[in-house]
């Protein structure tokens, strides 16, 4: 399929942090979704979760079926709107690398650990992970992905740290962040996608847990238009015993009526603004968008989810725990660093470039935060125990 002129070229990338030779059968996009694919941190999103913990059953949502969900849903846009596909696939396989285990839960924890060190952000986790943590080449430390998929990745920054990292990398994927500028057309779609694909499958498993509701969800009007017109066409859906059928061909209309709204409001975008090339989308505003009534319905839905399920009794319950968990790691590996892996006591003989003062509590926050949360549960146990999360909840 041939690439639109605002769409980014592998051919003109703006190139890696170490030079290489191309790769003879692969694009620098599809080789960059390659590294992340193969990569140790990829692995490990298949025992990250995202609402729910791991022990609380088998069959929700992990941060590695969360990334797939929005690769689909990214390369779906992407070939309607003549965007590259590969890079899209490459910056949503990404985007979560940085996560710590427990959820949000554990990466708020993990921040309040650091906020006298430099804070903790996953976003930037994720870029350093693939800039600086992956060790599978002998050359440099990282992925060394491409200029475009680690700008993608970075999704937010906050000012302290765009400096910072502009001051290591000068005109690199923080420059953007200090100038109040755009990133391409496929690190927007990426965003969309995200937040697209974790409103679905939080519907899915919040009602799969039980904590949420059909009959809740008619209060929703982006779900529960396609409920009523599910059920306008297979009436049989309406027996308890096909709650379930029901569940999946409403969400499945939903995202499909979200994925044509982005389509068409993106494109209309497109063909007002008219940017010549990737260059000009970057000092356009964002143009990857919902439209209006989508937009509004979307915040909606975000709305309930937030006041029924991330807020649910049970959900505070074990993301309490889970707080405690990486708050009680951080305090043992702080005052007593061999408990790590050897490779992360030589870590803390290289100076750390953004925060040298914070070299050892930065270099914990990265071993933290790369932990599946069954490890960070046994490690929990092995350094204080204790047994916390130890039955599922729901």
């Amino acid at each position: 399929m041939s690439l639109a002129s605002y769409a980014c070229d592998p051919g003109q990338t703006r190139g890696r942090r170490y030079p290489q030779t191309p790769a003879p059968t692969r694009t620098e996009y599809q080789r960059d979704r390659d590294r992340i694919v193969h990569s140790t941190a990829f692995r490990r999103l298949v025992y990250k979760t995202q609402v729910f913990l791991n022990h609380e059953g088998d069959l929700f949502r992990t941060r590695m079926t969360h990334s797939l969900e929005v690769a689909q849903l990214g390369r779906s846009i992407a070939r309607s709107l003549q965007l590259n596909e590969d890079l899209v696939e490459a910056i949503a396989l990404a985007h979560d690398l940085g996560h710590t285990p427990f959820g949000h839960a554990g990466q708020d924890a993990l921040n309040e650990c650091m906020r006298d060190s430099g804070g903790f952000e996953h976003n930037l986790q994720s870029l350093r992970v693939v800039d600086q943590l992956e060790e599978r080449y002998p050359a440099f430390d990282g992925l060394n992905l491409t200029f475009e998929t680690r700008e993608g990745i970075l999704k937010h920054c906050s000012q302290a740290n765009a400096q910072a990292l502009e001051a290591i990398e000068p005109h690199g994927v923080a420059q953007r962040f200090l100038t109040h500028t755009q990133p391409s057309l496929e690190a927007q779609l990426c965003n969309l996608a995200d937040e697209i694909a974790y409103n679905a499958h939080d519907i899915d498993d919040g009602v799969r847990s039980g904590l949420i509701s059909l009959t809740q969800l008619q209060a929703v009007s982006l779900f529960d238009q396609f409920r009523q017109q599910t059920l306008v066409d297979y009436p049989q859906l309406q027996e308890p015993a096909h709650g379930r059928r029901l569940l999946y061909e409403s969400i499945r209309r939903m995202l499909s009526a979200q994925v044509y709204d982005v389509i068409a409001a993106t494109q209309a975008a497109l063909d007002e603004a008219q940017p010549a090339d990737v260059s000009a989308v970057r000092v356009l505003p964002a143009l990857v968008q919902f439209g209006p009534s989508m937009r509004a319905q979307s915040k909606q839905l975000k709305a309930f989810l937030l006041q029924q399920l991330y807020r649910h009794p049970q959900v505070i319950h074990t993301t309490n725990q889970a707080r405690q968990v990486v708050r009680d790691l951080f305090t043992v590996y702080l005052a007593r660093p061999q408990e790590m892996p050897e490779r992360y006591q030589w870590r803390l003989q290289k100076t750390h470039p953004l925060d040298p003062a914070n070299a050892l509590a930065r270099t914990v926050a990265d071993y933290i935060a790369g932990m599946t949360d069954r490890f960070a549960l046994r490690e929990h146990q092995r350094l204080t125990g204790q047994t916390l999360l130890k039955e599922a909840n729901l």
